[in-house]
Formats: structure tokens, sequence, C-alpha cells
């Protein structure tokens, strides 16, 4: 095995050096992945995954709902959920059926939250699913699962927070030593992360890459701390070095504080208003309230979910889309009606998704999207006027936001963008057998529509120019 520093090794721990990374062509081609908030919290099902540190919180809403319904917090914390996370309903085949039906061609469970109880049988604490709750190694089943159907399989790990997370006080049961291996030992809740905790932090990370040889490891924020600075490299070169032993082609994401080109930028709950140069990926959930399984949860629309793939993938970015199931393992119903129903446009118009590369502009439209980490609240609705391109070899696809009543023009398609009448050889909208007629002048090409909608959210126009490669 090489580590980062060995002069054999393909990469070292040096910013120049992961330069050389590329994005694979798998990823590229994937689109859209499934991310799964799956873990204790699913058991009090209150307001969001960040239950276990609001509730030691004082003024919070989570302290008060505890204190009424589950206690003093000296007497029953967070460590008391786990007999009740049972997992009694789960079946990590069912699932997979499921994401493969949504169109999902790869699968990223959170493999330790910031809760710091690890879904897998971790060697670095007995605080973990297959010794408690469950006891079934869950990272495991679900890699078995993924894999066997075909499709690409990551984790991510939040562990990094989870020094900062927890309050401890003698009214708490988180100061206890014997509790420490799920709460971390009591320290000062915004102090540096000890070396301890940082060399743990490596090793449970170098572990989850040695147990599951992941496709893609999902990083969450804890480690833009400065402590963590030095580690951040050793992680990219330790990873691309031990794929690279294995024959794989890997992707590593992350918020900030790595430079463009060393690795794959996601953004949280969020977009891009350009088309980026540099591959990305959006991480988002099924609802507005929370990650994890709660109660009263906020459901975006199938058309949200939709318009969010179309405008991340024309920019040249991936979806990966979060779903929450319940302390049972059961996928709550709505969950997976979205998922059911994002698949079904998928079927139709997966052509102009998968496998997929940028045009020379993402799209038209009057609409602005908000760029940045947490602003899908402030997205306004997408329209039938907003169009955004997509290319495959020798097909360019349009994809309106809606439905367009009588006829489109596209103003990117004017002579001047590359494509000429004389150059299009077809025209037709993607799940329909009706006669698309088109002309083309210098304000662009007008597309005659359907009589009858193929399918619901977007609609797509494949333009065919034989001989003419757009990617």
């Amino acid at each position: 095995m090489s580590e980062p520093g060995d002069v054999d090794a393909v990469y070292q721990p040096t910013w120049d050096s992961l330069d050389s990374y590329s994005v694979p062509d798998w990823f590229k081609d994937a689109k859209l992945g499934i991310f799964i908030h799956w873990g204790i919290y699913a058991v009090p099902a209150f307001r969001n995954e960040w239950y276990p540190r609001n509730m030691y919180l004082k003024d919070s809403p989570e302290f008060a709902h505890h204190k009424k319904t589950w206690g003093a917090h000296s007497q029953f914390g967070y460590k008391d959920f786990i007999p009740m996370f049972t997992a009694e309903k789960w079946e990590p085949e069912a699932w997979v059926d499921l994401f493969k039906r949504a169109g999902a061609r790869y699968v990223v469970p959170v493999a330790e939250h910031h809760d710091g109880f690890p879904m897998y049988d971790s060697s670095f604490t007995e605080w973990n699913a297959a010794k408690m709750g469950p006891r079934r190694d869950v990272v495991a089943e679900l890699e078995r699962a993924v894999r066997q159907q075909g499709l690409k399989f990551g984790v991510s790990s939040h562990r990094a927070f989870n020094w900062r997370y927890y309050t401890y006080s003698d009214e708490f049961d988180t100061p206890n030593p014997k509790y420490a291996g799920l709460y971390s030992p009591a320290h000062p809740q915004h102090e540096r992360a000890s070396e301890a905790f940082l060399q743990d932090w490596f090793g449970r990370t170098k572990e989850l890459i040695d147990l599951f040889r992941p496709d893609t490891f999902w990083f969450d924020f804890g480690w833009h701390e400065e402590e963590f600075a030095p580690y951040r490299p050793q992680v990219a070169a330790y990873y691309y070095n031990r794929a690279a032993e294995w024959g794989k082609e890997v992707v590593l994401t992350y918020k900030d504080k790595f430079p463009d080109g060393a690795a794959v930028l996601d953004i949280e709950r969020g977009k891009l208003d350009h088309l980026r140069e540099h591959y990305w990926q959006t991480d988002t959930a099924v609802s507005y309230r929370s990650w994890c399984y709660i109660e009263d949860d906020e459901f975006k629309s199938v058309t949200t979910l939709v318009h969010d793939l179309v405008d991340i993938v024309s920019k040249n970015g991936n979806l990966l889309l979060n779903i929450g199931p319940k302390a049972d393992g059961a996928i709550p119903e709505e969950q997976s009606r979205l998922l059911t129903e994002m698949g079904g446009w998928l079927e139709v118009n997966g052509e102009a998704i998968f496998g997929t590369r940028p045009w020379r502009t993402y799209g038209e439209g009057p609409t602005q999207v908000t760029s940045g980490h947490m602003k899908e609240r402030e997205q306004p609705d997408l329209t039938a006027a907003d169009i955004r391109f997509t290319t495959n070899g020798e097909c360019l696809y349009a994809i309106c936001l809606g439905w367009p009543e009588g006829d489109l023009r596209i103003e990117s398609l004017a002579p001047d963008c590359g494509i000429r009448a004389d150059m299009i050889s077809e025209v037709s909208m993607l799940g329909s057998a009706e006669p698309i007629a088109w002309s083309q002048d210098q304000h662009g090409i007008t597309l005659t529509t359907p009589s009858k909608t193929p399918c619901d959210h977007a609609y797509t126009f494949r333009i065919v120019t034989k001989g003419h490669k757009h990617s």
C-alpha cells in the first residue's frame, strides 16, 4: 500500500500534485445520485437531524421538547435513543430497487454523522450500528445491495464536527466518561480539536476508504476548521492513491478550502447561476426542513426536483438528492412517490440527461437563478420561457421548463451559434411521435409544439446535426 509521501505514490499530499486529478467520466455521465441520512436522529424525528446537538442547548425548541417528552437530560440523553433505533423494516435491496426506478446511478449513505455514531462496524468505537441499535453493519449491507444492482457506491463523513457538536454540563449525560465514545471527551465546545481527535478522525476516514473502496467520498463542512488544514491534502492523496491501486476512478467532494481541480465542489441546498468549467455537484433533499425523517416535513414538488436536475446538469453538474428513512428502515410514502415520479420523467427524457455534456451556453430565459450554498428557498420558479441545453454527440437538447403554448422560439439557436439550418437533419420532442415543424432566421429557431404533452414538468426538443458533434 502506497502512503502519501512515498516516492512511488501517484499523488503527493500537495495541492500541486493533486492538481493532476481529473473527474472520471462515470461521474459526469451519472448526473443523479441518492444521499441517505439515516441514524439515531430518526427516532425523535423532531425538527431536523441536528436534534442531538440542539437537545442540549437550553434555549432551543429541541431542549424543551426533549425534556417534556423524554424527561431530564441527565437521565435520558441522546444515547438512550439507540435501543429504539431498531431498523426492523429495513430491506436494503428494496431501497436500491426504488433508487434505480428513480434513475439514480450512485448511492451515498451517511457513514457517520456529527452525532458520532458510525453506521458501520468501525474499529474506532463500540458506539456503532453493528454493535448497538439495529446491530447491523448498515453501510456494508447497503454497499452489497448497491453494487449487486450495478450502481456506484459512496460514503459520507460528517465526523469532523463531532468535536464542536455537543454541550457538556453537569445537568446532562454528555460529560460522563462512560459515553465519551459517542459524545467525545468533555471539553469546551468551541475549543480547537485536540490532536487525539484529529488522528482519530483521520483514522476513521482511512478506514472508510479501505473498508468500502467508495466510488465517491462526500465530506461535510467540519473539516474546514483551521486545525484540519494539514489533513485535507493528505486525505485526498490517500484516497486517490488507494483508488489507483484498486484500478478505480473516484470522486472526492468538498464544500470549501480546496483549490479548483483537486476534487469536486459540492454546493449544499443551492445551485449556480452560470456554467462552471470545473465539474461540480449540488446536494439537497426531497424536503426543505430536514435531511432526516421528521414527522412534519415540508416536501418539494416533483416539478421542483426535475427543474433542479435539468438546471444543474446544463451547468456541468450532478444532483445528489437526499431521502430520510424512518427509524424502522421504511422509506416514507411521500418520499417514495417523489422518487418514483422523478424516475417516470427520466424514462421519457433521460436521453437528454444521462451521459450528456454542457453546450456553449447553459440556457436562456428571463428567470435568474440564485448562486451559492443554502439558497434554495430563494430560488424563483422556472417557466416555459426558460430553456436549458445539454449535448451528446450529434444531438443538442433544448429542455423547456414548462409547456410552451404555441410556437417556441429559441434565440440561442440563431445561425451565429454555429448551428445552421442546413446542418439540422431532424427535430423531435422526446416521448412524442408528432412531427415538429421548424425554421431558422437571424433571431433563432422557431419550433411548433406538439398537440399533446408526452410527460409533465419539463419537455425536451432533440435537434440532430448530422456530422456535427457538440461534445
